[in-house]
């Protein structure tokens, strides 16, 4: 007699990568530190965890790459942290700034979209004004009005 099989299911859960989820010591193995390195980095502004009711740590996974990034900048690059704290500064701002640049550029298009409407109007009004001369005076009129404007004018 055979057993029957087991039906094994895999649930997917996808977290956003800014919400807490792990506790310092997790955070602390993933990033390849010691959990008060994490602590310090938090006591500088390196580094902001979520708490959760308790007042307990909770690192996301920004956090987690962002205390990657620091570690490289200090191992690698030989940077202090004062320095890291300088790029990580000047990072947010070169960020603000090309938000800035991109709204910019969205409304420089939408400007140019609306001068070329109203150049089309501008044209167009232009086509439709004439000068009428008559006498002694000139006028400008519609085109289409010049019709009235030539018809002679009787007196009485």
């Amino acid at each position: 007699m055979s057993t029957p099989r087991r039906r094994t299911t895999t649930t997917r859960i996808e977290v956003s990568s800014d919400r807490g989820v792990f506790m310092i010591s997790v955070a602390a193995e993933l990033a390849d530190m010691h959990p008060q390195t994490l602590r310090m980095y938090e006591q500088r502004g390196l580094i902001e965890p979520k708490r959760s009711p308790k007042g307990t740590r909770l690192y996301s996974q920004k956090d987690v790459e962002r205390l990657r990034r620091i570690q490289q900048m200090t191992a690698e690059l030989g940077l202090n942290l004062a320095g890291v704290e300088k790029v990580l500064e000047l990072e947010q701002q070169l960020e603000r700034t090309r938000k800035r640049v991109a709204a910019l550029e969205r409304r420089r298009d939408e400007l140019q979209a609306e001068i070329e409407v109203l150049e089309g109007r501008r044209k167009q009004v232009c086509e439709d004004i004439v000068r009428y001369e008559a006498g002694t005076g000139s006028a400008l009129v519609r085109a289409k009005d010049l019709n009235r404007w030539t018809m002679p004018i009787e007196r009485r």
